[in-house]
């Protein structure tokens, strides 16, 4: 018997049907993917299983027990809980007082703070053998101390099914791995766990199953360890992989960018790179390559100490953000929510916010040219929001990197670093900014693209430059490339002199 089942779920607002006869089955001591594109079902299903929402049809089942629908409170008694992917701890509590707001333990008519503290280092220790002091303020940790905060608040309801919503959105690699432990920990305790998540890799290490969603139906339930991702891919957006990557072949113009014998102690040394006008140039690395650190360089962020960097064959010296803006150089860092966009702005203002100077006059603001420019870049780049007034915060996660892009158009930037700029959008979402990445370079700019996602580069990429500790050990056409030979290239296991293609 599943501990948990949805039946045929049927979830209409207006004329859009979120949800058309989807199901899911989670056994018990599993881990349970589901996959889709935004606006695929994922949230409106969660939100049924939560109480948040009624069904227009279909049924629940828990331990073989029948609902047309739960509450919220039934939800909770029947041992559902959700880690989602914003942590709701009020930052000002403590870590015992976030684990037992709601559910104190008194001692007589008072609050047993102590035995809180008590008691919350003895459940951290026991789950996850972490020692974090209890008085520790929530606004102070860690994301993924959050997390685990997060994450056994839900334990001391003593679950049947825990229900994890984009978990690692805001997590390091090093995170990441610390939480999937965490996860297969409790799946062997014999929970039952639905996992969520845009990464399919974690979705491939992770999960016993994986139920895809596609337009608000379930279009296939199937085993990540026989089925690859490429077919998954498929599934959720019902096209080949090779069409995600929309490359126009664009004629290759002068030298843009030229990097000759960069250094940076302790991060990466001997730096020579090329990036031509029309160009797409990959550069990718594992964890500690040099590669993260040689973008900020060149975006002013962490200035190199030697060696010479060109820009349409004059030489710069980037020691600032403000020196890279003015040369026009752009970054869009993979930290968006925190680094890229203003989520508490609109659109307008974060479109404009690096280009205010061209829609100002004898120091005032025009904001209807504001307004138009803003108009334009929303139908060029196919935002989908409710118009340039609407807050970054309520764009998904796709057109919220659709804006931070928008601000260096705006600029009009002729060099693009981008740093993982698919991370965190659906497989749908990433081929729109896939497309828009091949038109950045059809008017004569160039993009330097910082991924690992191997597909991305192959598909992308004109070349590919490749970092292994704190030196490029490659260069290759991505056409002579596929994935197994770029990961050993990374890894440092295929090292060989390589042809110079570009001189």
């Amino acid at each position: 018997m599943p501990a948990l089942e949805l039946r045929n779920l049927t979830k209409q607002f207006g004329v859009t049907r979120a949800l058309d006869d989807a199901s899911l089955r989670v056994q018990r001591g599993s881990v349970h993917g589901l996959v889709g594109e935004n606006g695929a079902g994922k949230s409106t299903l969660i939100k049924v299983l939560a109480g948040i929402h009624r069904p227009d049809a279909g049924s629940l089942w828990v331990d073989g027990q029948q609902y047309t629908h739960f509450t919220p409170r039934q939800v909770a008694r029947l041992g559902i809980q959700f880690i989602h992917q914003e942590r709701l701890l009020p930052a000002s509590f403590t870590v015992s007082e976030a684990l037992f707001f709601g559910q104190e333990i008194h001692r007589g008519p008072f609050v047993d703070r102590r035995a809180q503290q008590r008691e919350a280092e003895r459940l951290l220790d026991a789950y996850f053998d972490l020692k974090l002091p209890p008085d520790a303020l929530i606004g102070e940790l860690s994301s993924a101390e959050q997390q685990v905060v997060q994450i056994t608040r839900a334990l001391i309801a003593k679950p049947k099914v825990l229900v994890f919503d984009e978990p690692s959105v805001a997590l390091v690699q090093r995170e990441v791995e610390q939480l999937l432990r965490i996860v297969k920990r409790l799946r062997d305790q014999g929970l039952a766990i639905i996992y969520i998540s845009h990464y399919l890799q974690e979705i491939e290490h992770l999960c016993d199953r994986v139920t895809v969603l596609r337009n608000g139906r379930d279009v296939a339930e199937v085993d990540p360890r026989s089925t690859s991702l490429a077919e998954i891919t498929r599934l959720m957006v019902n096209r080949e992989v090779a069409e995600m990557y929309p490359k126009q072949p664009v004629a290759l113009g002068e030298p843009l960018l030229q990097v000759s014998g960069l250094q940076k102690r302790h991060a990466y040394r001997d730096i020579d790179l090329l990036v031509r006008r029309g160009e797409i140039v990959g550069l990718t690395g594992l964890v500690g390559s040099g590669a993260k650190e040689l973008l900020k360089s060149l975006f002013g962020l962490d200035p190199a100490q030697q060696g010479e960097i060109r820009l349409n064959g004059q030489l710069v010296e980037l020691n600032s953000t403000h020196q890279a803006v003015r040369e026009g150089i752009a970054l869009l860092p993979e930290e968006r929510r925190r680094q890229g966009v203003a989520l508490d702005l609109s659109v307008q203002e974060n479109s404009t916010l690096a280009s205010l100077s061209r829609f100002t006059r004898f120091g005032l603001l025009s904001e209807r040219r504001e307004q138009q420019e803003t108009q334009a870049l929303i139908e060029h780049l196919l935002i989908k929001t409710s118009g340039p007034q609407a807050r970054v915060r309520q764009l998904s996660g796709g057109n919220q990197q659709k804006v931070a892009l928008a601000k260096w158009l705006s600029r009009q930037s002729t060099l693009y670093l981008l740093d993982e700029p698919s991370v965190g959008i659906d497989i749908g979402a990433k081929v729109e900014i896939y497309r828009l990445i091949g038109k950045l370079v059809e008017p004569g700019a160039g993009v330097l693209l910082l991924s690992s996602d191997l597909p991305e580069l192959l598909g992308l990429c004109d070349r590919v430059y490749v970092m292994h500790r704190g030196a490029i050990i490659a260069q290759r056409k991505a056409a002579e490339l596929d994935s197994d030979t770029l990961l050993a290239l990374a890894s440092g296991t295929h090292h060989q002199q390589e042809p110079d293609y570009v001189h």
